[in-house]
């Protein structure tokens, strides 16, 4: 599902123009972003929580040559932590029912 398809979809159930739904998602996703830059926790209710965790310095490997130490400085990644209800629903599913397609190029 792309950003478009949320925007028909929100579009088709609540009867606003398409235009004015893409800036509302658009400006929510923004400042979802934003917040998660300033390393600040955003937790949306029933949805999930998005936050800033630091990945430990390590050492790795090169594939090429293994032999070769590579070190890995620690850095800031995002994390989510899917809500209650989400990762109920995602556990029903059957592993039959996880399509791996991929994902539809955006215009």
């Amino acid at each position: 599902m792309t950003k478009r398809d949320i925007v028909i979809r929100i579009s088709e159930e609540t009867g606003l123009v398409q235009q004015e739904v893409l800036i509302v998602v658009q400006k929510t996703l923004d400042y979802i972003s934003e917040a998660v830059a300033a390393g600040k926790t955003v937790e949306l209710r029933n949805f999930g929580v998005f936050e800033v965790k630091v990945r430990k310095a390590r050492i790795g490997r090169n594939p090429n040559r293994p032999e070769t130490d590579v070190p890995i400085p620690q850095r800031a990644v995002v994390k989510f932590k899917p809500g209650k209800e989400m990762r109920e629903s995602v556990l029903k599913l059957s592993p039959a029912a996880v399509v791996s397609s991929p994902p539809s190029p955006q215009p």
